[in-house]
């Protein structure tokens, strides 16, 4: 099977999901009996980001963060002032749900397990497991995990929708 994801892979940051959703359609397409395909990179089967709605506008609160899932992705989603904000849903450091008492703080999501916190506007790290929840394990794993900028997604609203692109 000759699989051209190269340029997709090489070039672009990918995240976990989508290399994993990329691996199921690879091996969907193989055992089907496609000889080559070009994944996300403008062929045939290509994956490109389209809006879909995530949630009812009239569900957010403001500055309370809620989770919703788009397909294999988890997202939190949280109105703050006139803004709405879609990021992936599960803290950089050790994958806690931030949409499960989660604070809005200064205009960042902070994770309740080890206080990890990242902007909402650009995703960028703040402060990486200051507090351990259990006094060694947080900081262990925060030494041992690679510091991440939380990704985030384009919103727009669509009639009674938060939309989200992904």
């Amino acid at each position: 099977v000759l699989v051209r994801i190269y340029d997709v892979f090489a070039t672009k940051a990918v995240d976990e999901p989508t290399i994993i959703s990329s691996i199921l359609f690879m091996t969907s397409a193989w055992i089907c009996g496609r000889k080559s395909l070009t994944i996300l990179s403008g062929g045939p089967y290509a994956m490109t980001m389209q809006w879909k709605n995530a949630i009812r506008i009239s569900k957010l609160k403001p500055g309370k963060p809620k989770m919703v899932t788009m397909g294999l992705k988890t997202l939190m989603v949280v109105k703050k002032g006139n803004q709405f904000h879609a990021t992936e849903g599960l803290c950089r450091h050790m994958r806690w749900p931030l949409g499960l008492g989660g604070k809005i703080v200064d205009d960042c999501i902070t994770c309740p397990l080890h206080q990890t916190q990242h902007r909402l506007d650009d995703g960028e790290l703040v402060d990486w497991a200051p507090f351990p929840l259990f006094p060694p394990y947080g900081k262990l794993v925060g030494k041992m995990s690679r510091k991440k900028d939380l990704p985030i997604y384009e919103t727009r609203i669509d009639g009674e929708y938060l939309q989200v692109k992904i």
